[in-house]
């Protein structure tokens, strides 16, 4: 697909599929986890998955480490298709491992149910899963109720190579999108978005090239679009939108979409703008369809005025008309910027992928960031935003592990730690203030005049924090160590370290006996 989108009331696209017969043979072991790593991705190249695992491992390269530090990788994509409408969603996995997830995406606030095929050993082994796959398929498959049904592999099913590709492409009507996402391939759940989002995106460009599709709901707009890759805080695509304005464009989707019409509308773009740079599938979908890709976002002035610049030249824009667009905004952040100083020095880290823009935002508010780790890879995309920030004395890790991030964190001793959830937790045991990046950083606007402002309260309480951490520190001091931390080696009045607290402590009780017998 190399032209426009063609719109119709509905459309149909009939896909041939292939059949159970052409499935290889099926080997594994279901009680192996994600921990398992290079025993899982032995079994799946035995398996035949080697041209997976190699897909895998240009879009998402490894780091130094070899199983992901955060959550279940499938988290993301499940999250994605539990966040669309009429799309139902199925695992096939361990029943640990979809326990968790669901009880997970629950947590998050999914709405509706997870679908799971069981399995043992023997219907692993002898091809009975995906028949049971397929037979669930089926039964689900339910055009009144829904547009798409997504089946998910996790890491046994891939390991054994259950082969999801010989799924029909489409029941009654209903598509059907089968994926792989494993822990042995996929290294963060924030790159998991990207298998589901590239996979839809490629179904979506499919049915377009095909003839005529669904027209989005809101309806097709009447100027040229710029398509936002990445989940964003709500408001942000809305100040993307009015930044656009003056240039006659206007926003299009967001991807990951909410449902599957803005998939097209999201193709039937005049550019994409890669907001979270890590959508490496997703990217690929949009050049095979002829679309340019711009890195880096709005955010902060120098982001702002950079990126406006990169969208004007994208669409062949006027100098003058950029300049407008520029001239609207930029003497607005400048003074939202001005107002909300931050003085402090704050490291960063996350998995979620905009960690570098947050860091661009933080140091326009005046914050020094000496250190930046992001769980996501390096990719053309983040380019810009890495140069940026190493030009202001920041040193920028991608595919940080939990203990570079941790490093970071204690050799420079920072007035805050925004982090993952074992940095907080860490630095908080130093009485270093610290914020959960997931949680109260990342769910805030980034983008043009709101982004602005919007970290410099809760950051500024946080640092102000300081001496509450210090006191907090001395009250628990000594509290989770040593013989108050719960697991004991041996008889502790057998150690010499414990002797004199032991001593202490029946020297207390006598005296408490004593006075009870006074009384």
């Amino acid at each position: 697909m190399t032209g426009e989108v063609t719109y119709d009331g509905a459309a149909e696209v009939t896909v041939t599929a292939g059949t159970a017969s052409d499935a290889p043979q099926l080997t594994g072991d279901p009680g192996l986890g994600c921990h398992s790593g290079s025993d899982l991705r032995k079994a799946a190249e035995a398996a035949g998955q080697s041209e997976l695992l190699d897909q895998f491992a240009r879009d998402y390269p490894q780091g130094p480490h070899d199983k992901p530090q955060s959550m279940c990788p499938a988290f993301g994509s499940l999250r994605v298709g539990l966040r669309m409408k009429r799309v139902a969603t199925v695992l096939s996995g361990s029943a640990c491992c979809v326990y968790g997830l669901s009880f997970v995406s629950h947590f998050y606030g999914a709405r509706r149910s997870v679908g799971y095929v069981p399995f043992n050993s023997e219907t692993l082994v002898t091809g009975k899963l995906f028949e049971d796959i397929r037979d669930a398929v089926h039964e689900i498959a339910d055009p009144d109720r829904y547009d798409a049904v997504v089946v998910t592999n996790l890491c046994v099913p891939t390991a054994s190579g259950v082969p999801l590709r010989l799924l029909p492409k489409e029941i009654n009507g209903v598509r059907i999108v089968g994926i792989d996402v494993p822990g042995f391939g996929v290294p963060t759940h924030a790159e998991a978005k990207d298998v589901l989002a590239g996979a839809m995106l490629a179904y979506a460009r499919a049915e377009a090239s095909a003839g005529p599709v669904p027209a989005p709901v809101g309806g097709v707009s009447d100027r040229p679009t710029v398509t936002l890759l990445g989940e964003m805080f709500p408001a942000d695509p809305v100040m993307i939108g009015r930044m656009l304005a003056p240039m006659g464009l206007a926003a299009g989707p967001v991807v990951p979409c909410r449902e599957w019409r803005e998939l097209y509308a999201a193709l039937d773009c005049g550019a994409v703008a890669a907001i979270h740079p890590f959508y490496t599938s997703a990217i690929r979908e949009f050049q095979a369809a002829g679309r340019p890709v711009i890195g880096s976002a709005p955010v902060g002035r120098d982001g702002t005025a950079n990126w406006l610049a990169a969208i004007g030249d994208a669409f062949g824009i006027a100098a003058g008309k950029v300049a407008e667009a520029q001239n609207a905004v930029l003497p607005a952040i400048t003074g939202a910027l001005s107002g909300a100083r931050i003085d402090g020095t704050i490291t960063l880290s996350g998995y979620e992928g905009s960690e570098l823009l947050v860091a661009r935002l933080l140091i326009e508010s005046g914050a020094d960031v000496p250190y930046v780790g992001t769980a996501c890879p390096k990719t053309p995309w983040s380019a810009a935003d890495a140069d940026w920030l190493a030009a202001k004395g920041t040193k920028v890790v991608f595919r940080a592990s939990l203990e570079d991030d941790c490093a970071a964190m204690e050799a420079i001793r920072p007035d805050l730690s925004i982090g993952t959830t074992p940095v907080v937790q860490k630095a908080k045991a130093l009485a270093i203030p610290a914020l959960y990046f997931t949680n109260l950083i990342s769910a805030r606007p980034l983008m043009g005049v709101a982004g602005a402002g919007s970290l410099a309260e809760v950051v500024r309480a946080a640092i102000a924090g300081k001496d509450r951490m210090e006191r907090m520190r001395g009250f628990f001091e000594g509290v989770g160590t040593g013989e108050t931390a719960g697991i004991w080696e041996g008889d502790p009045n057998l150690r010499p370290e414990y002797r004199a607290l032991n001593l202490k402590k029946l020297e207390k009780r006598a005296r408490a006996a004593k006075a009870e017998e006074m009384i």
